[in-house]
C-alpha cells in the first residue's frame, strides 16, 4: 500500500485562514479530503473537536459533512437545470427544512457576495465563471459551516474574477468563518495567515503570516522568502 500522507501531526484553529501549498503531487488536495471527512485515512485519526470523524460509517461522514462543512472547488458544481437560488435552497433544505430560514440567508449571503437578485433567479450556463464561483461560494456557506474548505478556488478564473473571489473569502473570514484552502498560487496564499508547505506528503514548514492587509510589501516578501527556503 502506498501511503500519501506521512507523518502528519496538525491542528486546525477557529477563525484561521490555512493555507496549503506544495508542488503538484505533494498531496495537497489529499490532506484537504482528510481533514474534511471526504476521505479515510488508513492510518491515523482525524478528530473535529471531540468527534473522532476517520471512525465514522460513510453515511455519518455525509451527515457530518452537511452539517459542519463548506466546500468549494475549482470545478464548479453548480446544478444546471436549477437557478443559482434553487441550487442554494437545495444544499439549505439538507439540514433546514425551514425554507423562509434558509430563503433569508440565502439572499443575505448572495448580497454579500454581489449577487443581485435578478441574477439568482438565472442558471449556471447563463452567468460568468467567476459569478458561478461565487454562487458556488453561498452554496457552501448555506448551512453555516464551521470550516470552508477551497481547492484551487481561483484555478480555472482569469486574474480580474479569481481575485473577486478571493476578495469574498478574504471578508468571510474577516468576519470569523474558518477557511482551508488549497493552492499553487502565490497570490492567492498571501490572503492566509498560516502558511503550510507540503512535501511528498509531509509537512515541510509552515510560516505565520498574520492577518491579511491589501497591499502589505513586508508580506509578500515574507511569503516569498519562506517559499523559496522550501524550494518552491
Amino acid at each position: 500500500m502506498q501511503h500519501i500522507l506521512k507523518n502528519i501531526d496538525l491542528e486546525l484553529y477557529r477563525g484561521d485562514f490555512t493555507v496549503i501549498m506544495g508542488a503538484s503531487g505533494a498531496g495537497k488536495s489529499t490532506l484537504l479530503y482528510a481533514l474534511s471527512g471526504m476521505d479515510t485515512p488508513s492510518l491515523g485519526t482525524i478528530t473535529f473537536g471531540n468527534e473522532v470523524i476517520s471512525e465514522y460509517s460513510q453515511d455519518r461522514l455525509a451527515i457530518f459533512r452537511r452539517r459542519h462543512c463548506g466546500f468549494v472547488f475549482q470545478q464548479i458544481y453548480l446544478i444546471d437545470g436549477m437557478s443559482l437560488m434553487d441550487n442554494v435552497l437545495a444544499a439549505g433544505m439538507l439540514v433546514n427544512r425551514n425554507r423562509k430560514v434558509i430563503l433569508d440567508r440565502a439572499e443575505k449571503l448572495f448580497e454579500a457576495v454581489g449577487i443581485s437578485r435578478e441574477m439568482q433567479k438565472k442558471f449556471p450556463t447563463q452567468i460568468s465563471g467567476g459569478e458561478a464561483q461565487r454562487a458556488g461560494m453561498v452554496r457552501a456557506l448555506i448551512n453555516s459551516p464551521e470550516i470552508l474548505f477551497a481547492d484551487e478556488p481561483t484555478g480555472a478564473l482569469n486574474s480580474k474574477t479569481g481575485l473577486d473571489v478571493l476578495d469574498t473569502l478574504t471578508a468571510f473570514n474577516e468576519q470569523g468563518q474558518s477557511v482551508v484552502m488549497v493552492t499553487h498560487d502565490m497570490r492567492s496564499a498571501r490572503r492566509g495567515n498560516r502558511i503550510l508547505y507540503l512535501k511528498d506528503g509531509m509537512i515541510l514548514g509552515e510560516c505565520n503570516l498574520g492577518r491579511y492587509q491589501h497591499g502589505d510589501q513586508e508580506r509578500h516578501e515574507k511569503l516569498s522568502g519562506f517559499l523559496r527556503e522550501m524550494g518552491w
